[in-house]
């Protein structure tokens, strides 16, 4: 807890940015599940063709998805957070 406090000192949220920070998590948690049951459908046909390159790029895809998909949820908290 003190490294917290010593990275954003201070940074207090209101009810309001805590509830709409909850909600982005919550929505892009959803997002990100559903990539990945797209992708493991993909991956299971994949398998099934023994197209084993497709498999790889799938892999690779859904971390790069992952990935974006993080970043954007971390800026639009950002975004609340600077709301104050």
């Amino acid at each position: 807890m003190e490294r917290l406090d010593k990275t954003s000192p201070g940074t207090k949220l209101s009810p309001q940015q805590k509830k709409e920070i909850a909600e982005l998590e919550s929505k892009y948690k959803a997002k990100i599940a559903e990539r990945e049951l797209l992708v493991e459908r993909e991956r299971i046909k994949a398998i099934d063709r023994g197209e084993f390159e497709a498999l790889e790029q799938l892999e690779k895809q859904l971390v790069s998805d992952r990935k974006s998909l993080q970043s954007e949820l971390e800026e639009k908290k950002e975004q609340v957070r600077k709301r104050g």
